[in-house]
């Protein structure tokens, strides 16, 4: 039988010749992750299954990076929790403050993700794995305490989807454009429980950043997972980050998908999602006059190293416009670095923007950003409902760290090829 990625992932892990679409099936899990949201939520089923030990402890993750520093007394508890957990656990990946980063970026900078893995979070970008060439998709709380304790999960094999990309990007376009382009045309339940799996030639020109970004997006449009095919950037990343071994996996010719659409990479611009939705894309160029208050680059969509070097080129020798608020975070402590021996840190303060600890803050309205009454932000993050980022009466914008920097110095929806 002719399968996908996806389909070959989960019937390996689920110790099977073959699976097809819509069946029910138990899978073991290689990583198990949460953090100091989630994982609180997970102790009490955890623990009234009568869990007393995880099923491996190097196998499940925790990451404390949504509220640490604590934001309030009620997240300090949560973080002790956390803590007190992963001790009495022993979890051999627990990354607290001062080691712990954005966990969607951290865990392929240190090679815990690997190809060929088959990975559940409790949250729902754990499908940026799938750049990586990995099964990864977000389970509730309930579900991640399941596969603490037994190291399986249940799935149901979802449909593929086939996106065909042809061309390359053009000038100041990267992979958030392209997810907000497929976004905006087949809208945010156009892949509802469907696997985006991404191929063709215009696939070799992106980047692994970009193909992280894509895929941490695939739930915007409501997908189970997004996936890219394992070739030399994924060799050459998967080479640089870790030593576990992994296991390649390809979709076979004349493999069923449910639709394939092609991709043209040299004719998306720079664009932007206006409130309230993923899926209201426009050219950055055609938004005229839309004042913004605050800018926030990072994340765990855009928050890498690639993305702080676009955001500091835009920005170099420029100031941030009057009243406009520019908050970078890097994504994690070894970006921060990075960021500093290349200079990009200095060349963000001179301009008159912030930089933060690695956090996830301000994309859901937790701290270090949140938005007052009629207020508007332009940000690299992924969802822009109304009240993610603060008053429900303030608007989130999304867009590439380009537009966003662009955006930073005119105090407008800017197109970063108009300044």
């Amino acid at each position: 039988m002719k399968m996908t990625i996806t389909e070959k992932i989960l019937a390996a892990h689920a110790g099977l010749e073959f699976v097809k679409p819509g069946q029910l099936i138990e899978a073991n899990v290689d990583i198990a992750l949460a953090n100091d949201i989630t994982l609180p939520l997970a102790l009490k089923p955890f623990k009234d299954a009568g869990g007393v030990k995880v099923f491996d402890p190097e196998k499940v993750v925790v990451v404390l990076d949504h509220f640490n520093p604590a934001q309030s007394i009620d997240s300090a508890m949560m973080l002790v929790k956390s803590r007190d957990f992963a001790n009495e656990m022993k979890l051999v990946n627990f990354f607290d403050l001062g080691s712990m980063g954005i966990e969607h970026a951290l865990l392929p900078e240190r090679g815990i993700v690997r190809p060929g893995d088959l990975v559940v979070g409790a949250d729902s970008h754990t499908c940026t794995y799938g750049a990586l060439s990995a099964f990864s998709t977000g389970v509730g709380s309930t579900d991640f305490a399941a596969a603490m304790l037994t190291g399986k999960c249940w799935f149901k094999v979802p449909e593929s989807m086939r996106f065909i990309l042809t061309g390359a990007f053009g000038e100041w376009v990267s992979g958030k454009d392209l997810i907000l382009k497929i976004i905006g045309d087949i809208g945010v339940d156009g892949a509802l429980y469907h696997a985006m799996e991404f191929s063709g030639h215009g696939v070799s020109g992106l980047t692994m950043a970009d193909r992280l970004t894509v895929s941490n997006m695939a739930v915007e449009a409501g997908a189970k997972n997004g996936i890219f095919p394992f070739d030399p950037v994924t060799k050459i990343y998967a080479e640089e980050h870790g030593s576990r071994p992994y296991t390649i996996y390809k979709s076979d010719d004349g493999a069923q998908y449910c639709s394939e659409t092609v991709i043209e990479l040299d004719r998306i611009d720079p664009l932007v999602a206006l409130p309230f939705s993923p899926e209201n894309v426009r050219p950055a160029s055609e938004v005229k006059d839309m004042k913004v208050d605050q800018v926030v680059i990072g994340s765990c969509t855009n928050g890498r190293i690639e993305d702080i070097r676009v955001a500091a080129s835009v920005l170099r020798g420029k100031k941030v416009a009057k009243g406009v608020r520019l908050i970078v975070l890097p994504a994690t402590q070894n970006i921060v670095v990075q960021a500093i021996k290349e200079g990009l840190i200095e060349i963000i303060i001179e301009a008159g923007g912030i930089v933060s600890t690695p956090t996830c803050g301000p994309c859901l309205g937790g701290h270090m950003g949140i938005l007052a009454r009629g207020e508007r932000a332009v940000s690299t993050t992924n969802r822009n409902f109304v009240g993610r980022m603060g008053h429900p009466e303030s608007e989130v914008i999304l867009s590439s760290p380009a537009v966003a920097a662009a955006s930073a110095i005119t105090g407008v929806i800017t197109d970063p090829r108009q300044i």
